[in-house]
């Protein structure tokens, strides 16, 4: 197998496994975006902190839709960058999740929030590993591209 064959099977379309999970993250982020913001436009009266969090909801929502979007229409070598979106926009969600908690549990002051931080902060630890993970497999697959590259660079 030359270079080339290997650089081929390194950059591969996604897998049908991955365009599935791309298709649902579109599928969900639209109805996620849509239910939100529907059940948002049905309570005008709402405190203005209540009407941040639902734009913020709707906005994460939108989020992962482009993600998937973007993800299934690509038909160029991803390398990995699939993941360490997926990875990011994981990170920023249970950032947010985190710091509403932490809000919520220093307004309450009971220990249901500090449940609620406690399970946020765990989703958040889980999210920075996946993101890890995740730049740490695309670094792997450029530094081998690179590789076959030099290999099959006649120069």
């Amino acid at each position: 197998m030359n270079s080339d064959d290997m650089i081929g099977r390194l950059s591969g379309p996604l897998s049908l496994r991955n365009r599935i999970g791309a298709v649902v993250a579109l599928l969900a982020g639209l109805v996620g975006a849509v239910g939100v913001g529907l059940l948002w436009a049905t309570e005008p009266a709402l405190p203005g902190r209540t009407h941040l969090g639902f734009g913020v909801l709707v906005a994460l929502c939108l989020a992962w839709a482009v993600y998937g979007a973007w993800t299934v229409t690509r038909r160029t070598p991803l390398f990995a960058l699939d993941r360490v979106i997926a990875g990011w926009l994981a990170v920023t969600a249970t950032g947010l999740l985190t710091a509403a908690a932490i809000a919520i549990a220093v307004v309450r002051g009971t220990w249901v929030g500090l449940a609620g931080v406690a399970v946020a902060a765990a989703l958040a630890t889980a999210a920075v590993v996946i993101l890890v993970r995740a730049r740490g497999r695309r670094a792997e697959l450029l530094r081998r591209r690179r590789e076959l590259e030099d290999l099959g660079d006649p120069s």
